[in-house]
């Protein structure tokens, strides 16, 4: 129950006093650890009542509270609203007068509820709170159960395209193509799918005879069974519509952003196109905040790295840097940071290339290059905005670093990113770009690396024998773990015959004390920094692989794969 909104639930628990501090802190620990939703948690604790609950809801947002759910509603009420709107939204009519609808919301705490279907049906819209978990069947009730799959909507498309002569397409033909109906509930429905399988990225790609629709899931990538090529053109028209790009601009990348409902929720995708050989291929970023919780305590960071990179958001100044490879969590660890301190007393500036999750009294950023705004100039520019804190999506060059360098020794808090292998490896990095050996050891407090590596899945988890041959690859003391379990994923619906579901962090950290300054000092290399941090108490990522390994949670072949 309300999965995406644990923090305006705890808000709401604490302000309505339904719970003292002690218990409700007690049940936000355990929604962490369990996954369960906050509100879930409470409910099934028996200290409070759902009824309860969702009347805190209701009179938190100023909207009535319907505590009997109807089994039916009006043909004549349902009909004001289509089936697939009332799936998009995941809300169902109540109400009808001339001027206004009231609807029964999955999710009453999404705003474009409101500001989208005023617009679509031309009425005052109102909200009322009910039970969630039956706005679901109660929609399937009424508008019967979802018509159509991607194989029933290319069944219909057949071959409506094929004739459709793509060199000589005019920019009015590319919109009519966009437009057209079977085209955007396709799309839809590839972008509904993309959700519901919680995948981070969705590729369409198209090739000389075929065009292939991949998503990324837990960091790999799957194929849905291809479309007709002749549907390339018309998607990627349809991506552009959707993302406000040029749509007959094909020779060059174009970057854009869709923010549209899916399945009830709020989704925000940030889309980029590339020319190819064959047409251009499209990627869409899913920027779900649902399946990122932006929360230190959700990270599985262990206990001491945890107290470190909260000590370190709390200094007066110094730099702290997260390193790894795209797509390894190092910005979600900065907002998860940042939502630390992130308070009345608190000024926050973040300079992002793009800003990938928008986060309530913090000041983004986003840096343009085409006008000339990127990294060194945002930055500059903050420090003549007053911040206590200040995050740069990444060092990339010299003067970036220099400006960082200056900001945390004015007083500022700085956290950034940097592309390199493993923690040891960012000294080195920011002695080639050129920046003295003096300053880093001055400003620099702490560097974390970290990998995402995927989780077994819960309910296929099953305890095997490793072969020597692998034990021998993991490098581990024999004795060491005579009495560990290993675990693998036999596979099952749930993970979809993967044996994986989810992902969780591989963690090491640097603290730059007094002794790694003086390596700092002298350019020492890599290998001698590592090894200080290590006798300093420095987990590797395939020590911390190793934990994983052992706490039941991933398999020998993913830390192997990713360390």
């Amino acid at each position: 129950m309300f999965e995406d909104h644990n923090d305006t639930i705890y808000e709401i628990i604490s302000s309505a006093e339904l719970l003292d501090k002690r218990q409700l802190d007690e049940l936000n620990e355990s929604h962490i650890n369990t996954g369960k939703s906050l509100a879930d948690s409470v409910v099934d604790s028996g200290t409070v009542e759902r009824s309860t609950v969702l009347s805190a809801v209701a009179d938190y947002l100023g909207y009535d509270y319907l505590d009997e759910m109807p089994t039916t509603i009006p043909d004549n009420i349902a009909s004001t609203m289509k089936a697939a709107v009332a799936r998009m939204y995941a809300v169902i009519p109540y109400q009808v007068t001339d001027t206004s609808v009231s609807l029964l919301a999955k999710d009453p705490f999404n705003p474009s509820i409101i500001d989208d279907l005023t617009f679509t049906l031309n009425k005052d819209i109102t909200i009322v709170v009910c039970n969630p978990e039956f706005v679901d069947s109660l929609i399937t009730a009424t508008y019967g159960e979802e018509d159509s799959s991607i194989d029933d909507i290319l069944g219909d498309l057949g071959d409506t395209f094929d004739d459709v002569d793509e060199e000589h397409l005019s920019d009015s033909d590319l919109t009519d193509l966009a437009n057209q109906t079977p085209i955007i509930r396709f799309v839809n429905l590839v972008l509904q799918q993309a959700i519901k399988d919680k995948a981070s990225d969705v590729h369409f790609e198209p090739f000389e005879d075929q065009f292939r629709i991949r998503y990324r899931i837990d960091g790999a990538l799957y194929e849905m069974a291809p479309p007709p090529k002749s549907l390339a053109v018309p998607v990627t028209s349809r991506i552009k519509v959707l993302s406000n790009m040029n749509i007959s601009e094909t020779r060059i990348p174009q970057d854009g952003r869709i923010k549209m409902t899916i399945a009830g929720r709020p989704v925000d995708l940030r889309v980029s196109t590339l020319p190819t050989q064959f047409g251009e291929s499209v990627v869409l970023r899913v920027l779900d905040k649902s399946v990122v919780n932006l929360d230190l305590e959700a990270l599985s960071l262990p206990d001491d790295i945890l107290l470190t990179i909260r000590e370190l958001v709390d200094r007066p100044n110094g730099i702290f840097i997260v390193t790894g490879p795209t797509g390894s969590g190092k910005t979600t660890t900065l907002y998860s940071a940042l939502r630390e301190v992130n308070d009345v007393e608190t000024k926050i500036l973040t300079a992002e290339d793009p800003v990938e999750y928008e986060i309530d009294g913090i000041m983004q950023v986003a840096v343009n290059h085409q006008v000339g705004l990127d990294f060194q100039r945002a930055l500059r520019a903050f420090l003549r905005q007053d911040p206590d804190k200040i995050m740069v999506g990444e060092i990339r060059d010299l003067e970036t670093a220099q400006i960082a360098v200056q900001a945390s020794l004015t007083g500022h808090v700085v956290l950034s990113t940097l592309h390199t292998n493993d923690a040891p490896g960012a000294v080195t990095r920011l002695i080639d770009m050129g920046l003295e050996p003096f300053l880093i050891s001055a400003s620099l407090e702490a560097i974390l690396a970290q990998r995402l590596i995927r989780r077994i899945c819960k309910t296929c988890r099953t305890a095997y024998e490793p072969t020597q041959e692998m034990i021998d690859i993991l490098e581990v003391d024999p004795l060491e773990i005579a009495d560990k379990d290993f675990f693998y994923g036999e596979g099952c619906p749930e993970c979809s015959n993967t044996g994986y579901r989810g992902r969780i962090g591989l963690f090491e950290m640097i603290k730059v004390t007094d002794a790694i300054r003086e390596m700092i000092n002298q350019r020492a290399p890599t290998l001698a920094i590592k090894q200080k941090a290590l006798e300093q108490g420095m987990r590797s990522l395939r020590d911390d692989g190793l934990r994983a390994i052992f706490d039941g949670n991933s398999t020998i072949e993913e830390v192997l794969k990713y360390t």
